[in-house]
């Protein structure tokens, strides 16, 4: 028997489980997500976000509020007579009167290995910490920040060059299969929860844009972990002047090399070959993906190709 639901998610992340649902044949009664933001040059137009434009495509109710701590809100949630809601990054805190609505509360769809990375950027964090693996987590929301019963989870390696975007991709799909069992199961009475472990517990708060300037003098491997977990946004970046000022780039992608000669003869930021051969505080990177400010992502081939970059130039 189909399973009437309550959907809260906002960005790309939360598409392919609002998709999966509704092809898994269950009464989608409901959407919530956040307001349409401004968008364009002049800020002048009201873009949607891609929950919203996915739930208007399968022809669901759409609801925007600005806050859920309203009687009113409350009193409406508990309208929809739904069975069970489904949370992916919604962005918005449900307090408790939401939160008890559903017949059989509210579940979520988390992107790391609860308690690890509780919070708003578990993906980038996890790839900035150098973790060797992360996954997805079906739990049973609380008042707390991610603090609920987990009870189904997929877990999944962090290869060298992953991104968070690579990441992000993965874990989207794999979370809306794990949220379809889940739903299966719950609608069987067979959904069992345990408590997260009162171990390695932490926080993966929002990333800021002071974050995104890179530091050379890191170490390689610290480098390349804090580039990829930047991209491809907000993007970790560096400045330099190429011949016609000084100019921002984004790196997407890189990898560790063995650097020639001894580490103390190489400033942290030196272009070391023309193949943008990085020196780092220890050892060195090699740019691989690029952005120029205003342009598209680019290989370093082709960047290089309409750039002057010369070994013994520092980069910023």
């Amino acid at each position: 028997m189909a399973l009437r639901v309550i959907f809260m998610g906002t960005p790309d992340f939360s598409v392919p489980t609002l998709s999966r649902i509704v092809a898994d044949g269950h009464q989608v009664v409901a959407v919530y997500t956040r307001a349409p933001k401004p968008a364009g040059r002049r800020g002048l137009e009201l873009r949607p976000s891609p929950i919203h434009v996915e739930a208007e495509r399968l022809n669901l109710s759409v609801y925007t509020p600005k806050t859920l701590r309203t009687p009113e809100m409350s009193a409406q949630m508990a309208s929809h007579g739904a069975d069970v809601g489904v949370v992916v990054a919604y962005g918005l805190i449900l307090p408790l009167p939401i939160l008890n609505a559903p017949r059989l509360g509210c579940l979520n769809l988390h992107a790391s290995l609860l308690p690890r990375w509780r919070g708003a950027a578990p993906i980038q964090r996890a790839i900035m910490a150098g973790d060797p693996q992360t996954g997805a987590m079906v739990m049973r929301m609380d008042e707390g920040l991610d603090t609920g019963p987990v009870a189904l989870e997929d877990r999944i390696a962090i290869e060298d060059q992953m991104t968070a975007g690579d990441v992000h991709n993965v874990l989207a799909q794999r979370g809306a299969d794990l949220m379809s069992i889940a739903l299966l199961e719950l609608e069987q009475g067979r959904l069992n929860f345990h408590p997260q472990s009162s171990q390695g517990l932490t926080y993966a708060h929002k990333i800021e844009k002071a974050e995104c300037p890179i530091n050379w003098a890191h170490p390689a491997q610290e480098v390349c972990n804090h580039i990829h977990g930047l991209s491809p946004f907000p993007g970790a970046y560096f400045e330099a002047d190429f011949g016609k000022g000084l100019e921002r780039v984004k790196v997407l992608r890189a990898s560790v090399i063995s650097q020639q000669g001894k580490s103390g003869d190489k400033i942290p930021g030196q272009v070391l070959d023309e193949a943008l051969g990085i020196a780092c505080g220890e050892g060195a990177i090699r740019l691989l993906d690029v952005q120029r400010a205003g342009k598209a992502p680019m290989q370093a081939v082709e960047f290089l190709r309409g750039t002057r970059v010369s070994p013994g130039m520092k980069l910023s």
